[in-house]
């Protein structure tokens, strides 16, 4: 498994903005565009520079917190 595959990715659409909204909240607040696949790819490549920087800096990554789902009681 790769490092990014343990942040959760999505893409969504913003009424609000008109566009389609790229987020990976453990890692960026966000990214935009218009086409929601090749959004979801450029978030990805995004998701790995950031891991990347962290590496090169020699910090830590933060925890994942985000998750695409939660036990329902």
């Amino acid at each position: 498994m790769k490092e990014s595959d343990q942040y959760h990715k999505w893409v969504e659409w913003s009424e609000e903005d008109h566009t389609y909204i790229g987020k990976c909240p453990d890692l960026i607040t966000g990214i935009h565009g218009d086409d929601p696949v090749r959004l979801y790819s450029e978030l990805c490549e995004v998701v790995e520079d950031v891991i990347r920087h962290f590496e090169a800096k020699e910090r830590p990554l933060p925890s994942p917190r985000i998750r695409p789902m939660q036990e329902v009681a």
